[in-house]
């Protein structure tokens, strides 16, 4: 079977059919003139962005699950909420199609907040694609980088551009490295976000003042820097759900599918048993056809249609650490381009502080992936070398594992059939699952995966894809400089331990965090912390507002203290003796919005505290470190 990309009437190759069905690696793009009318887009766009628009309240979500029937069912129901389900049930019910989505945790609670927090074409397939004169390389490099702008097009507030600065030890690597970058700018084309540009060895310093001059005895001759995309990953997938709910979607996080529902011969898949993880109860929903995107978990999903069914997860673990804002300038990433064992490991500014890594080694798939001390000092021991400040294990703030779903084709003899771009089956009529690829390429892989539902279940869309061209909520009408609104129409009201209240500055540092994170419902959460005197900071030079936590229960189904802080904010990514900290007042604003008693509340604190011992900083990590002490 053979699909034709956009990009020229290229043939993609097929992977042959061992599932019963089509596996593909790519699928039909999607011009903008094939949208279906503008008009719908334009009713979309009202719809997702009203300024009064709410989401609906989590019951009402699950009863709509609940009341799809035999009879009556819903076109789609995606299961997994991270980026790619959540894009899928967006893709979905923007055609026009009726949609659910259930997700065992929470949105993003897996792979999808554990990432680089790049937006990336991949500098390295581009040399592998050069150097193998592998055309499947070069176009994993042009469809992402068309992928990346789109992605920080459509959510402005939590993407932007950033500079990577690749450092030169030879003139050798300054002509290699400028001729490779100047190529990834050529492939990019329309799509580049800023040009490549060599810079000396002094400006080099001066942009990136931690940056050594000298390695292993070799002088540095100057850095080629070049820009990719970052994002807050689990803020955008948390945007992705909540757009998908505004726009029609019923999404339920902590609902688990514990099986599948067949139909009277047993040949079809025609819904799932869901158990409400908060509640404890059980419902049958049912759907035309059911799209698995639980990344690494999609094999168990799919061996509940068939226990016979092969393995197609390869899974990867991938670990990062967050360190001191001062480890790097604000506004500029480095680039260690080949380790002792021929990895790639970059080090960014991210949020006011600075994530370094990644890993790739082999792992088993868990809830909650933990990473290994030797991967931490893998990390530290690669950029320690480039850096001319001391390196220590002590100023590891935060350490976390992600587990990476390649996709594997279980008919090859080898390894290499192991794919770092996606594939969509259909193993079982009426199961299509999607997996491996990655966030920048989300968008698309949701575009794939409900094309094969729309083939499977002969389903009958009112429109075309349009998510190329929709922004997320809050990302419409957003400017760089609307903190300034925030910082001078608002107020932060505080309570004081003896109940008084008094009134705070709403700062720079926090109007820029609300006006990032939120958008433009950035005064929403403004304006709670002024009216309701939430406006007291949770943790010691950190943004994040007490309102913070009422809004997310109120607006983005945040209804876990881990939900808070993982993912709502992602304090516990950026240090996990602050989140500790802020969990006693996190549960309590909590308790208040869910009407928690107290045997919840403990229960909150224990589960958030067991959640960050995953995270291997310097204070809960078990190690006997002599280099970097």
């Amino acid at each position: 079977m053979t699909r034709l990309k956009k990009l020229g009437a290229v043939t993609a190759t097929a992977i042959a059919a061992a599932y019963g069905g089509a596996v593909v690696l790519h699928d039909p793009l999607i011009s903008a003139s094939d949208y279906g009318g503008n008009s719908r887009l334009e009713a979309l766009r009202k719809k997702v962005h009203d300024p009064g628009a709410v989401v609906p309240a989590r019951e009402a979500q699950q009863s709509v699950l609940a009341a799809a029937s035999k009879s009556n069912p819903l076109d789609v129901l995606v299961i997994g909420g991270g980026a790619t389900g959540s894009g899928a049930a967006l893709d979905a019910v923007t055609r026009g199609l009726r949609v659910g989505l259930v997700e065992r945790e929470d949105f993003a609670a897996g792979t999808s907040s554990r990432s680089t927090k790049l937006l990336h074409g991949g500098v390295r397939y581009l040399e592998k694609a050069v150097f193998n004169l592998d055309y499947g390389q070069f176009k994993l490099v042009l469809h992402a980088l068309e992928e990346r702008k789109q992605v920080i097009d459509n959510a402005p507030h939590l993407c932007h551009a950033l500079p990577c600065m690749t450092p030169c030890f030879s003139w050798f690597e300054v002509v290699y490295y400028w001729m490779g970058l100047k190529m990834y700018d050529l492939v990019a084309g329309r799509q580049l976000l800023h040009i490549s540009r060599y810079y000396s060895t002094e400006e080099s310093v001066d942009l990136f003042p931690t940056l050594a001059r000298k390695v292993n005895d070799r002088s540095l001759r100057g850095t080629v820097v070049y820009y990719d995309g970052q994002m807050n990953d689990a803020r955008l997938n948390v945007g992705l759900a909540c757009t998908a709910a505004l726009a029609g979607a019923a999404v339920l996080n902590h609902a688990e599918v514990v099986s599948l529902l067949k139909d009277d011969d047993g040949k079809r898949i025609i819904g799932s048993r869901i158990r409400d993880s908060l509640t404890g109860n059980e419902f049958d929903t049912y759907a035309k056809v059911i799209v698995n995107a639980s990344g690494p978990f999609c094999d168990s999903i799919r061996k509940m249609a068939n226990k016979n069914a092969q393995q197609m997860i390869s899974p990867s673990s991938g670990v990062h650490i967050i360190l001191p804002d001062y480890y790097s300038p604000e506004g500029m990433g480095l680039i260690v381009p080949k380790t002792k064992d021929g990895r790639v490991v970059f080090m960014l500014p991210w949020l006011g502080r600075t994530v370094a890594g990644t890993t790739d080694s082999n792992t088993s798939i868990t809830f909650l992936p933990e990473p290994h001390e030797d991967e931490i000092q893998f990390i530290l021991d690669a950029i320690s070398g480039y850096l001319s400040v001391k390196v220590r294990r002590g100023d590891v703030l935060s350490a976390w594992s992600g587990i990476r779903p390649l996709a594997l084709d279980p008919t090859a003899k080898n390894t290499e059939s192991i794919s770092r771009d996606h594939v969509v089956c259909e193993d079982y009529p009426g199961l299509v699952t999607i997996t491996g690829g990655k966030w920048t390429t989300y968008r698309s892989m949701a575009e794939d995966a409900v094309n094969a539902a729309i083939k499977s279940g002969k389903l009958s869309p009112t429109s075309r894809c349009v998510t190329n061209n929709l922004r997320l909520v809050g990302g419409e009408g957003w400017e760089r400089s609307s903190f300034t609104v925030l910082a001078q129409q608002y107020t932060r009201m505080k309570s004081t331990h003896s109940g008084k209240v008094v009134p705070g500055v709403m700062d720079s540092a926090a109007a820029r965090h609300l006006s990032h994170a939120y958008g433009t419902l950035a005064e929403r959460v403004a304006a709670i912390a002024q009216n309701e005197s939430l406006g007291k900071r949770l943790a010691h030079g950190y943004p994040y507002l007490e309102a913070e936590v009422a809004y997310c229960a109120r607006n983005e189904y945040c209804e876990s203290a881990v939900d808070f802080i993982a993912r709502r904010t992602r304090l516990a990514f950026l240090e996990t003796d602050a989140a500790q900290k802020a969990l006693p007042r996190v549960i309590e604003i909590l308790a208040k919005e869910h009407k928690w008693n107290d045997a919840k509340q403990k229960e909150e604190l224990e589960k958030a505290t067991e959640f960050l011992r995953t995270f291997k900083s310097s204070r809960n990590a078990k190690f006997h470190d002599g280099k970097h002490s």
